[in-house]
């Protein structure tokens, strides 16, 4: 009976004593990338510069990022955005999975979704035409003493997986790889003025300019 009354004070004693929380903790990578690796190799990964993550692509999405509660392990912004352009920089699930180890293919697609869907918010404010073309006009001069030119248009085929299904082929072009047909109009800064992706790798570049042309003329994006 002795033995008894011992125990039921002691277990009065633990249940007096405040339970003891565990610090919250988050998701984190292995290794900081910024940190792990030099400036050379981590563009190399990632295709920009610390610099341009840090400072230009994060400052834009980062708002978007950041869960609205502390529920989980959630993955912090910039993880988030680095764990894009390194499916960008590869298109393999398989290989980002493996840099940021813990991290399901399904947490690893929605977040790629995620990210990518969060820059491409802001294609509007920064890529467009200038309201007056004479600046560009100027500047091209300069270059190469060719007059009157805004802008200088060119294509290029962009890989991508074959889509499957009835329309996978019209994806081949005639490099006999599956691509996205994708034109660009460049300024004299080599900033981007103008982008199309939205034509498979079979369409013929005259047919993409003709299209984009009259569709930006009729948007007054460019002076005729």
């Amino acid at each position: 009976m002795e033995d008894f009354d011992e125990f039921v004070d002691y277990v009065n004693v633990e249940v007096r004593v405040p339970q003891i929380r565990l610090p919250k903790r988050y998701l984190r990578d292995m290794e900081n990338p910024f940190e792990f690796y030099a400036c050379l190799p981590f563009k190399r990964r990632y295709r920009f510069s610390k610099d341009t993550v840090r400072y230009v692509i994060l400052p834009l999405v980062v708002e978007e990022l950041q869960k609205p509660n502390h529920r989980g392990l959630p993955v912090s912004p910039i993880i988030q955005v680095l764990l894009c352009l390194r499916y960008l920089a590869t298109g393999s699930y398989q290989t980002v999975a493996g840099d940021l180890r813990g991290l399901s293919q399904s947490t690893v697609s929605l977040t790629i979704s995620r990210v990518a869907t969060a820059i491409a918010r802001h294609l509007p404010e920064y890529v467009k035409f200038p309201e007056d073309n004479t600046e560009n006009i100027q500047l091209f001069y300069a270059i190469a003493h060719f007059p009157g030119v805004t802008g200088c248009v060119d294509g290029t085929h962009i890989p991508i997986k074959n889509p499957g299904g009835d329309i996978g082929e019209v994806f081949r072009n005639r490099k006999r790889f599956f691509s996205l047909n994708v034109q660009v109009v460049c300024g004299p800064r080599l900033e981007i003025l103008d982008i199309v992706v939205r034509y498979p790798g079979s369409m013929h570049d005259n047919t993409i300019f003709e299209r984009s042309i009259e569709e930006i003329i009729y948007r007054g994006r460019c002076m005729k």
